[in-house]
């Protein structure tokens, strides 16, 4: 299934093979990867071959995440990630996570693009659950979470290997029957 998703003031849609430059932009910045465990590609190749992994998912029967590109609207500009990722579909469960170029940050986007992606989880995919986590120190993450009707969990304990050592965790997660959100 292709992913298509027109919010109000977005769009959030497969990533395209030349979307790599922007990306690779976005894994420069120190302060889009400072809690970021999975750290960011090496170079120019590997963001190339990171973003074709992700633009060949839109033909797969079976896809394992919906990684998707967020344009804004209004200037048709690529401003971030979100990305949906799937595990064992007996459990009808989702991972999501994002990331938005600074510029971006504080003006809604983020929720919106949340909001959107976790309505194709439950009303598309047909998802039981959907989780998120981050590290304990990312203040405007979490509150993210929390303007979408996700629930804290708990904590996980020096779990995130960051460039400044181990953080602990707080895990999110919400029901389908807790979403209050329609879109479609």
């Amino acid at each position: 299934m292709k992913l298509y998703i027109e919010p109000p003031r977005l769009i959030l849609r497969d990533f395209l093979n030349e979307d790599w430059a922007t990306l690779h932009s976005l894994y420069l910045m120190p302060e889009t990867v400072r809690y970021n465990p999975s750290g960011y590609p090496e170079n120019e190749e590997a963001t190339r071959k990171l973003v074709k992994t992700w633009s060949e998912q839109r033909y797969s029967a079976t896809r394992e995440a919906y990684t998707a590109a967020i344009i804004e609207r209004a200037s048709n500009s690529f401003i971030g990630i979100i990305s949906l990722d799937l595990g064992d579909s007996k459990y009808a469960k989702g991972e999501i996570w994002y990331k938005l170029l600074p510029g971006f940050w504080g003006k809604g986007f983020a929720t919106e693009a949340m909001i959107h992606m976790l309505s194709f989880g439950f009303y598309q995919l047909n998802l039981h659950r959907v989780e998120c986590g981050c590290s304990v120190h990312n203040i405007a993450s979490y509150k993210i979470m929390e303007k979408v009707g996700m629930t804290r969990e708990g904590v996980k304990r020096k779990v995130l290997p960051l460039e400044d050592g181990w953080h602990d965790a707080y895990i999110y997660g919400i029901l389908e029957a807790e979403f209050k959100y329609q879109t479609a």
